[in-house]
């Protein structure tokens, strides 16, 4: 199943401003605070000449040839870069058997709210790009504001949920560093993950967000479960097979007999990523797929001002 985005959903959030909080690379508009002004050398697309509105960056070379006005846009036009970093590893597909009917997983939660975000930084006239990851850095796109660039991210994400889980483990940790390196402009970093690293070390995943920081990115943390199933363990009191979606190893268990120390782990890994994240200035967000897209976005962007 494609993307569904609700037009009426997309107004709800779209009537709040996704702003930075802090100086960002662009150019000044009204909405970001920027270190810099005027227009960067790199030209991104032309639009059509308003009425009334300054010559200065018309295209008369193309006047004489289309007899029609012209603008040209720029790159640094933008007021905030940001970059949507989305986690498609396999334990991103949970609950699989929602994924084999298109209903709701992990991973198309954090699509679809990619393709929301996407959607307000182009009514803002923000550039935004796409990096996702499993085992490795698979896609990084680097951020543009152009309509053709806006869909092609739509296009990726469609093409991500379309495909099958692919047979890799995750590895954050190693592609958060990729990112940090290869995202050179101080720019506003969107990750959408479990974060449930294979190598569980908190420590290191804690050192891979905070390398986004030291390089002066903004960085935004949405950590996505199924709170019922993955933060409560709630099944049946009944032998249940679990498996393993990245490794495939299987284990048979009473989900009753383990349900204490479950939570209490589970609790415990969330809260230590949480203080770390809180202690380097990162927003973190808990994400329950269950209570949807639209109320999840909106809560946090409505904190998110309160704090601005």
């Amino acid at each position: 199943m494609p993307i569904q985005l609700d037009p009426q959903q997309i107004g709800a959030v779209s009537s709040l401003e996704f702003l930075a909080k802090q100086a960002v690379e662009g150019f000044i508009t009204g909405l970001h605070k920027s270190p810099f002004h005027g227009f960067s050398v790199e030209f991104a697309e032309h639009r059509l000449y308003n009425p009334g509105e300054s010559t200065r960056h018309v295209d008369w070379k193309l006047y004489a040839r289309t007899d029609r006005l012209y603008t040209k846009r720029y790159e640094e036009e933008t007021n905030l870069r940001c970059q949507l970093v989305i986690d498609v590893s396999r334990s991103m597909y949970h609950p699989f058997k929602a994924h084999q009917k298109g209903e709701m997983t992990k991973l198309r939660f954090a699509a679809e709210a990619g393709a929301t975000l996407i959607e307000l930084f182009k009514r803002q006239r923000d550039a935004v790009g796409l990096s996702m990851f499993d085992s490795e850095l698979h896609t990084h796109i680097k951020a543009r504001s152009t309509s053709a660039h806006h869909h092609m991210l739509y296009a990726e994400l469609e093409r991500r949920l379309a495909a099958d889980p692919e047979e890799s483990g995750t590895s954050a940790c190693q592609a958060i560093h990729t990112i940090a390196e290869a995202t050179p402009r101080r720019s506003l970093v969107v990750i959408m993950s479990d974060l449930l690293d294979e190598s569980g070390d908190i420590e290191a995943m804690s050192a891979a967000l905070q390398h986004l920081r030291h390089v002066g990115h903004e960085v935004v943390v949405f950590h996505i479960l199924d709170e019922a199933t993955e933060a409560r363990l709630d099944y049946d009191d009944r032998p249940t097979t679990f498996v393993d979606l990245e490794s495939g190893e299987k284990v048979r268990a009473n989900p009753v007999e383990l349900r204490d120390m479950y939570i209490s782990r589970m609790a415990n890994l969330r809260h230590d990523l949480a203080v770390q994240c809180g202690a380097a200035g990162i927003d973190w967000v808990e994400v329950d797929i269950a209570k949807g897209l639209v109320p999840v976005l909106t809560a946090y962007m409505l904190r998110r001002q309160k704090l601005h």
